[in-house]
């Protein structure tokens, strides 16, 4: 394997099953709107696995899911991604023969991602079983300035031989998802959930329009084929496939290129999905492909130059940081119908579910670096908030939204509520985020439009599944962020995040109030000022868990009273836990899948003594397995908070290399999109010290004794700000926009044109 800059590279790869699959998740192309695995265009041999796959973000389908016992209110249907076609496919032949890796020699191989031209190449040399040699390129693209299109441009160049050179190009409807009966991160059982129409050829251009078999939803698939010389071409279609032949001889020593454009387009966004399709395919093929190239290459150039991190003193961690933060301007969807889910666009891992992930690990990146999509996000969630009034209903209560846990449309997809639809906090996650927009952005505009109203009936929610007790407002039996932790009285991170949800939503009331813009809000959801009394005196009397005798707050009331996990003698084989133990089990024990009231102390950390974040910080570490991909960044993020740069940085070191070095074996699945935005968090929050308060910009950068010297940009209002950090201090440096006060270890600071500050340490000094 060999990395360098914005390249990642695979030389000579490995044809096992595993090490194909992983490369198919590694090299996907997307582009947040459409996603297509790196399959080999050939295929693979019958005895091999493969997830072959092309998806549309936003686009699902509804699937059965079967309850045991029919207890009300238990989700019995889900929404799942689709594969919604199958157009990679081309085979070639050499003088009838047909290439494949798996047969004759392949003397040399590699895979290769071009971060800044976003494009993905494999390149072959192979020689046939009758000794016909040939050099095979294959680069393929997902655009980023027409999002419909993904093209493949397949090149081929005789070496030591002449004669015919034959490409089938296939355009496939009908296709099946994905299924692995024995793996919960995926979907159990196979469906027929794409029913395609009739395949047909359209001006050379074939089309297939497929319905959902349950949603409603349609999607028009098509594909044209355009080679660089004169051919002999047969096209034959037959029910729901089209088949593109061309014949062609070729002199030794000559090279010969088909191009393949396929255009997707869903009846989410275009009300007639067959006519958007050839409208976009026309216009896709009356430009060269090299125009294309070019606007892919502008988009990622402004991209990288607001976006990148750049580090120096570690090249391969600082290629993993790069390929991270790559595939998420891939995964994110860039329209309020979409937003990004657990696995993006690369694959079929958790069905292509939304989670609380994308406003706890993923928005603060595209906040701080693309705030236009982080107002996307929020808009994404403010179309389906009439879904999470009708959850909130289903769920008990008589006011409020309560959005579902995961979700592709709206409704709760989790079929296992004690892990699942328990987690109220993310009414909690949501609605911090828009409160970071704000605080940052200042868009009030968006608060008065959508922001405030989710504010509000989250807001609600809290009051209707509180209750006070002994003067303090209580919430009992809901599940925090730990999934081995669930059905608990008094989360800390729930209780303290809803607090901070009734807070703001008197203060949004009163800001709006102010600026003449809270009627419509106002009127919409009969909000009163008693109400609005009502929320700020739950959030004064909201019950924070604390244990005086160890200085810690409590994951809830009744943790520490649990026996704890002996994780040291716990078999390596019996990781993940939750793959060999039931869950009644874990729920016994002191042990915690993931960083939880760390969590909280790391997104609310004044509302809690920095000693007792600490001694916390100790005491979960003994008893976290960090089987979540959420983890270990979120507890580099705190290390880094509490002065111990040795942890912080080896919890850093495992979260940006998990889907590069595949450490939790399962990014076949898909990348891990939360993962890859908490590796952006663990630089710029963690060794940077960022966080977004009420008065400002906050930073205490510190720099890892690994590393010679790092920087980064975020946006900050109207102000593009960038933070370079080494040896000799940290230079903050005013780029663009209006003057801000910023404040640095504490102190304020007035940013005009740069500042240049030592470095401190920053946890151990206060």
């Amino acid at each position: 394997m060999e990395q360098n800059k914005f390249i990642y590279e695979v030389r000579d790869f490995d044809l096992e099953n595993d090490e194909l699959m992983l490369n198919e998740t590694l090299f996907h192309n997307a582009n947040g709107y459409l996603g297509v695995r790196s399959n080999f265009e050939e295929g693979y041999p019958i005895n091999l696995q493969s997830i072959r796959g092309e998806y549309i973000n936003g686009f699902y389908d509804f699937a059965e899911m079967k309850q045991a016992e029919k207890l009300f209110g238990l989700t019995e249907e889900k929404q799942t991604m689709l594969n919604v076609a199958d157009t990679q496919g081309i085979r070639l032949f050499l003088n009838g023969e047909e290439f494949s890796m798996f047969a004759g020699e392949t003397l040399e191989s590699s895979r290769t991602l071009d971060m800044e031209k976003g494009t993905t190449r494999r390149r072959v040399m192979w020689r046939s079983p009758q000794g016909r040699e040939a050099e095979i390129t294959i680069v393929r693209m997902a655009s980023f300035a027409m999002l419909p299109l993904f093209t493949i441009e397949y090149r081929v160049r005789t070496l030591n031989f002449s004669g015919e050179i034959r490409f089938d190009s296939t355009h496939i409807g009908s296709v099946l998802n994905y299924c692995d009966p024995g793996d919960p991160r995926v979907a159990g059982e196979t469906f027929q959930h794409i029913l395609p129409g009739t395949a047909a050829f359209t001006d050379d251009v074939s089309v297939i329009v497929s319905h959902t078999s349950k949603s409603g939803l349609a999607v028009a698939s098509a594909v044209k084929n355009q080679l660089s010389k004169p051919a002999v071409e047969k096209r034959k279609v037959r029910d729901s496939a089209a088949l593109h032949q061309f014949t062609v001889s070729l002199a030794q020593g000559e090279e010969v290129t088909l191009t393949k454009y396929t255009v997707l387009c869903d009846s989410v966004r275009y009300g007639d999905c067959r006519g958007a399709a050839l409208g976009h395919m026309h216009k896709a093929v009356s430009l060269p492909l090299k125009h294309w190239y070019r606007l892919q290459e502008e988009y990622l150039k402004k991209y990288w130059e607001n976006c990148a991190v750049h580090v120096k003193g570690d090249d391969k961690l600082s290629n993993a940081i790069t390929y991270n933060l790559y595939q998420l301007i891939q995964s994110v969807g860039k329209d309020p119908h979409s937003n990004i889910s657990a696995k993006g666009l690369s694959g079929e891992g958790y069905e292509g579910h939304y989670f609380w992930d994308t406003e706890m690990y993923i928005q603060p990146f595209f906040l701080l670096t693309m705030p236009e999509i982080a107002k996307n996000l929020i808009e994404y969630r403010y179309t389906t908030l009439p879904a999470a009034r009708e959850n909130a209903r289903i769920m008990g209560h008589k006011k409020g939204a309560l959005y579902p846990w995961r979700t592709i449309m709206g409704k709760e997809c989790s079929g296992y509520f004690p892990s699942g639809s328990a987690q109220y906090h993310i009414d909690g996650d949501i609605a911090y985020s828009i409160i970071s927009y704000y605080l940052l952005t200042k868009d009030l505009a968006l608060i008065a439009r959508c922001g405030a109203e989710i504010v509000f009936e989250t807001a609600r929610l809290w009051m209707d599944t509180g209750n006070y007790s002994e003067g303090r407002f209580c919430i009992n039996s809901v599940t925090g962020p730990d999934e081995y932790t669930c059905l608990v009285n008094n989360n800390y991170y729930t209780n303290v995040l809803a607090q901070y949800n009734l807070k703001w939503a008197a203060r949004f009331y009163r800001i709006l109030g102010e600026e003449n813009l809270l009627s419509p809000v106002e009127k919409k959801l009969g909000l009163t000022e008693e109400e609005i009394n009502c929320f700020e005196r739950a959030a004064k009397a909201m019950y924070l868990p604390y244990d005086a005798a160890l200085d810690i707050n409590p994951q809830d009331d009744a943790f520490l009273s649990k026996k704890v996990w002996n994780l040291d003698d716990t078999p390596q084989e019996d990781f993940p836990l939750l793959l060999h133990y039931h869950p009644l089990c874990l729920y016994r024990s002191q042990v915690c899948k993931q960083a939880d009231t760390v969590l909280a102390h790391f997104i609310l950390e004044d509302a809690q003594a920095l000693r007792t974040m600490k001694h916390s910080f100790e005491y979960y570490e003994k008893v976290t397995t960090h089987d979540s991909s959420l983890s270990t960044c979120i507890f580099s993020i705190m290390a880094s908070r509490l002065g111990m740069p040795e942890k912080a940085y080896a919890y850093f070191g495992e979260s940006s290399k998990l889907d590069l070095f595949n450490t939790h074996k399962n990014t076949k699945d898909g990348i891990h999109t939360a993962n890859m935005g908490g590796t952006y968090m663990a630089v710029v929050y963690g060794f940077g010290g960022l966080r977004i308060k009420e008065d400002g910009l906050h930073l205490a950068p510190t720099l890892p004794g690994q590393w010679e010297e790092y920087d980064f940009k975020v946006h900050d209002g109207d102000s593009l700000i960038q933070v370079s950090v080494q040896r000799r201090g940290c230079e903050i440096t005013l780029l663009d926009g209006t003057e801000k006060e910023i404040f640095v270890y504490g102190k304020s600071h007035m940013l005009r044109d740069s500042l240049r500050l030592p470095l401190e340490e920053w946890g151990r000094s206060q």
